[in-house]
């Protein structure tokens, strides 16, 4: 592949030489070390002149120093006239912190889509983002904006093979007055401001690890058509459900029934797992507290197993010994995150390598196809 470099940084180094060798390809020669001051340094050891080059790093491990790490290597390569800088980040970093829940709180999701676009970042492929908002880039978004202006907002003006040139704004100080004249003159809103939509003003790509998913479901569950897919939480049904549908099964869902302060939080499952295999699916787990207490009640619904089926196995704090005492057949992960020293002490974890998924996204986006044909098939 011409004019294609792919350098690793120190987060997944193992992910990186997989994705590399799928390609055909030599990782890129890079040095990172820190000062004695703890400050990251990083030393782009070849050309990238002209150069399509893709830098790997996962939000995981020290999240911070990668995080950093990543920004650097990214403005090094810009700096430096490569052509279009793609950073892939299977696990992106701060994706939980994706909305304002309460009040002074930041948006740390929007703040790192900022950093990396200002780095120079021309593209960002990820996987199973934990927010959907995070990917959302370009223009759009302005309605609600300028709702109080009367302003409808339509694209149905000015699009491509219309016949209908896009309408331009007013020169300053010659808005048309009124909501009714305003549309008459065809100002829609969305084709006056650029507002962004979500987090990102560049392209991102967001990989599901769905099809890799299915595909472990159907190679080693021997029952898998006598499941029932179960989100531990209201926030991932769309997720449970896309993948019940394509395995034609059944899907259940567990609500948090919150009391009073004083009381503690009851599980209460909608559906049914009786004399079923249980297959809990979700996007992440941390400290895996929601998923293991998930798999108790789904034990005691009459489930004959259960399984718990992660993208991000983060698994900080208690997390193994809460996945070793729990009830699974088997915890299975992507490779989004190193899992090798959690597997030395957690012999139900399992891992679905996703490498080939995101070398084959970068395969695409380097010779300008669609990435479309990895939301619904796992490359060969």
């Amino acid at each position: 592949m011409p004019n294609i470099k792919i350098f690793s940084g120190s987060s997944h180094q193992d992910l990186s030489q997989k994705i590399a060798d799928r390609l055909g390809l030599e990782l890129g020669k890079v040095v990172t070390k820190k000062f004695s001051n703890q400050e990251t340094c990083v030393e782009i050891g070849e050309s990238v002149r002209g150069e399509d080059v893709y830098i790997v790093q996962s939000g995981c491990g020290e999240i911070n120093d990668n995080l950093m790490e990543l920004l650097i290597m990214i403005n090094a390569c810009k700096i430096a006239s490569a052509s279009r800088v793609t950073a892939v980040i299977p696990c992106f970093p701060y994706a939980r912190q994706d909305k304002k829940d309460k009040s002074r709180a930041p948006i740390s999701a929007k703040l790192v889509a900022n950093m990396l676009s200002v780095a120079g970042a021309d593209h960002i492929i990820t996987m199973d983002l934990h927010a959907s908002q995070i990917q959302v880039w370009g223009r759009g978004g302005a309605g609600a904006a300028l709702a109080g202006w009367g302003f409808k907002a339509s694209r149905r003006m000015g699009k491509e093979g219309s016949g209908r040139p896009a309408p331009l704004p007013p020169p300053p100080g010659k808005w048309p007055q009124g909501p009714s004249r305003r549309r008459a003159q065809g100002l829609w809103a969305e084709e006056l401001l650029p507002f962004p939509k979500g987090f990102f003003d560049i392209p991102v790509d967001n990989l599901y690890a769905e099809p890799a998913v299915l595909k472990w479901i159907k190679e080693n569950i021997v029952e898998w058509k006598n499941c029932t897919i179960v989100s531990p939480d209201a926030g991932g049904a769309k997720r449970v459900t896309s993948i019940a549908d394509r395995l034609n099964v059944d899907f259940a869902l567990i609500h948090k029934e919150r009391k009073k302060a004083s009381e503690v939080d009851r599980m209460v499952l909608v559906g049914d797992v009786k004399d079923r295999v249980a297959i809990l699916v979700d996007d992440m787990a941390d400290t895996c507290g929601t998923i293991c207490h998930a798999a108790d009640k789904l034990l005691s619904a009459g489930a004959t197993k259960v399984y718990a089926i992660l993208t991000h196995g983060i698994f900080s704090g208690p997390a193994i010994s809460r996945i070793n005492h729990a009830c699974f057949e088997a915890v299975v992960v992507t490779n989004t995150i190193p899992q090798e020293d959690k597997m030395k002490h957690c012999p139900k974890i399992q891992v679905i390598d996703i490498s080939m998924i995101l070398a084959e996204a970068i395969r695409r986006t380097h010779n300008g196809e669609s990435v479309s044909y990895l939301f619904s098939h796992v490359p060969l």
